[in-house]
């Protein structure tokens, strides 16, 4: 079993941002997985939540916080809020001056979503039961966008809510794997970083894949 002290030591070796690191400290992640998985909370890989969902492991969720390129103040868009974990660190990071709306179209995550962020004091976090690749036009644009499901593609409604010069991080590909890839909105183009290989979950919704049948 891994500890939230072996993960950190490992990130500082590897010089990652302090602003994540403190993050990653403030948030306890056995807050956000069932009782009985609590003591695998840092173990570094995915651990089951509800409704065939996950919490994705905690090297991934950095990788991801890393790309973001977050900072104080910014707004950020999230789709797929799972039981809150990733909205609560980006929270934490962008602190209460940002702005931080996460979605997800499954109910119980969206409950299971608010309740673990009200319980941890994290109010200025708005989550919706809403499906996600819409994007939320009445808030954009948004200085940054994170898909958490894999997609076929980056649904379009998302890159016309990115501000010019704003980053989008999304994994891409099929249901079986997909590329993790970032893109900077440079005077409405996307430049593109290609960050590895990834397995998530599949994205649910208008701009999802329509073969999926999750209960």
């Amino acid at each position: 079993m891994g500890t939230k002290q072996q993960l950190l030591q490992f990130w500082e070796s590897l010089k990652v941002e302090p602003q994540l690191l403190d993050a990653f400290n403030a948030i306890p992640r056995e807050h956000f997985v069932p009782p009985t998985l609590r003591a695998h909370a840092y173990d570094d890989h995915p651990l089951p939540t509800s409704r065939k969902q996950s919490l994705s492991q905690p090297s991934t969720v950095m990788v991801m916080l890393k790309a973001l390129e977050l900072a104080p103040g910014q707004s950020v868009f999230e789709v797929g809020s799972g039981v809150g974990y990733q909205a609560a660190l980006i929270s934490k990071i962008i602190g209460p001056t940002g702005k931080l709306i996460t979605v997800d179209v499954i109910p119980e995550l969206v409950h299971a979503s608010r309740k673990n962020l009200l319980e941890l004091g994290l109010h200025h976090v708005t989550v919706l039961e809403a499906d996600g690749g819409e994007g939320f036009p009445a808030q954009a644009p948004f200085d940054r966008i994170i898909i958490t499901a894999a997609c076929p593609t980056i649904p379009q409604p998302l890159l016309d809510q990115l501000k010019d010069g704003g980053i989008v991080l999304a994994p891409v590909g099929d249901m079986a794997s997909q590329i993790m890839v970032k893109g900077t909105k440079v005077k409405g183009r996307l430049e593109l970083e290609f960050l590895g290989q990834f397995v998530f979950v599949p994205l649910r919704g208008m701009f999802g894949f329509k073969e999926i049948d999750i209960p």
